[in-house]
């Protein structure tokens, strides 16, 4: 029996249960609640591995991200000097910037979006009362700043403070990066075994998250059943709400700020979606960026003429950090988990929001199931706290019950995103061979060196 279930494709297993679930839920009405344990424990595991996914990855992720640059480089690479790219003096931090960059319009696109079709408005989940049930009062967004600085980050990882235990991994992880580089070679080698120690435990959770993952199936079909025995058909509609929201901010995203961005630096939109289709659609059926990351590779290679020097650093950075798409699907989540238990993020939560997305997605992306894990970490940022039984986590069981189909769109956002980006840099670096976007000649020249 058990062979025969890890033989089915997860994602099949996991849509599986939440079709089976639905069906349940409405044929047993609120008996089928004696069920609700085995959604329990799956939640319950999910917020087992938070904050140790948080802390690895994010130290990790940081010195990925910092050590390339250098002690003393002062923006530049050594990459740079190998690859020849940078030689006019430009600052490679340039493709990391317009990754923030975009990230950060995406999580305000999701949130807007979100207001707007207002999803879970009027849904009212039955369930125990969370910490905004009660009316706790909420922190300022002035506050909210001040305390991403923790006065102690052990308590923060304790009490599962996610902004602080961000931060200081953050600072951390650049820590080590720093004395990684060190001329001293006693500082050296103990910042590599801390480095390799966080390491190991990154990779630990990530067999931990997969183990997790296994079990999905049995917690979304127990979540879900509940969910539909108490709410009824109803819960259907804000589901679909979700969906519409999320691929709305998708392709205005990808036309507004893709196509912006490009228009901006003078490469043909249009073209470039042309040349990009193959990545987009790879992505859209995979679901993973690393995986589309060989079709992304020649792509910008032999469809638009980027130089290796170029793409080479901003593709794999891109698949590391790039999240637009997650941050979309985190701000309408967000915004639909807060309608359907009856307590609208306000405007410091909302900003919350997308400080959370925003320095979360440096360290985090590699992690499979990023956009479930990536949430319950946004969520507990705004004191959305996903406890077994309470009507926060009613309403993430139903998010996760469509994550997949979420995903597809969100992982093709994301890989052309990179494209975009890689496209953007190579045109301000004049690594790019304007050949290759000539209207009467798509190609040709990549044909010819072939």
């Amino acid at each position: 029996m058990l062979r025969w279930y890890f033989k089915i494709n997860l994602l099949a297993r996991i849509l599986a249960g939440l079709a089976l679930g639905v069906v349940a839920g409405l044929l047993f009405g609120p008996s089928i609640q004696w069920i609700a344990p085995l959604g329990n424990v799956f939640v319950r595991s999910l917020k087992m591995i938070v904050m140790p996914v948080v802390l690895f990855t994010l130290v990790v992720g940081a010195d990925t991200q910092v050590r390339p640059y250098g002690v003393g480089s002062w923006g530049r690479t050594r990459r740079s000097a190998r690859t020849g790219w940078g030689r006019r003096g430009a600052p490679v931090c340039a493709p990391l910037a317009f990754y923030m960059i975009t990230t950060a319009f995406a999580v305000t696109l999701g949130l807007v979006m979100g207001n707007l079709f207002s999803p879970g408005k009027g849904l009212e989940l039955a369930g125990t009362a969370s910490g905004l049930d009660e009316g706790l009062k909420r922190p300022s967004l002035v506050e909210t700043l001040v305390e991403i600085v923790p006065e102690n980050p052990f308590n923060a990882i304790v009490s599962g403070g996610m902004l602080p235990t961000i931060f200081f991994a953050l600072l951390f992880g650049m820590g080590v990066a720093y004395l990684k580089e060190s001329e001293d070679e006693e500082r050296r080698e103990a910042a590599g075994v801390v480095f390799k120690f966080f390491q190991g435990g990154a990779e630990v959770m990530y067999k931990v998250v997969g183990w997790i993952l296994q079990y999905a199936p049995v917690g979304v079909f127990a979540l879900i059943a509940v969910v539909f025995g108490k709410e009824g058909a109803q819960a259907l509609g804000p589901l679909g709400l979700v969906a519409l929201a999320v691929y709305c901010a998708l392709v205005l995203h990808m036309a507004l700020i893709y196509g912006g961005l490009l228009a901006l630096f003078r490469v043909d939109p249009l073209r470039f979606f042309s040349k990009a289709k193959d990545a987009t659609v790879t992505a859209f059926v995979t679901r993973s960026s690393g995986g589309t990351l060989p079709v992304s590779l020649n792509l910008a290679e032999t469809r638009m003429g980027v130089s290796k020097g170029v793409y080479s650093f901003t593709l794999p950075l891109g698949a590391t950090i790039n999240m637009d798409g997650t941050a979309i699907y985190q701000g309408v989540c967000a915004v639909f988990i807060g309608f359907a238990i009856g307590s609208p993020l306000d405007f410091g939560q909302q900003s919350t929001v997308v400080a959370t997305a925003l320095l979360a997605s440096i360290g985090t992306a590699g992690v499979p199931g990023a956009g479930a894990i990536m949430l319950l970490m946004v969520l507990n940022s705004v004191g959305l706290d996903v406890e077994p039984g309470t009507k926060v986590a009613m309403a993430y069981a139903m998010i996760f019950g469509i994550d997949a189909l979420l995903d597809m769109g969100r992982t093709a956002l994301n890989v052309t995103g990179d494209l975009a980006v890689t496209c953007a840099v190579a045109k301000t670096e004049g690594e790019m061979d304007e050949n290759f976007w000539k209207a009467e000649t798509p190609g040709t020249k990549a044909a010819k060196r072939a």
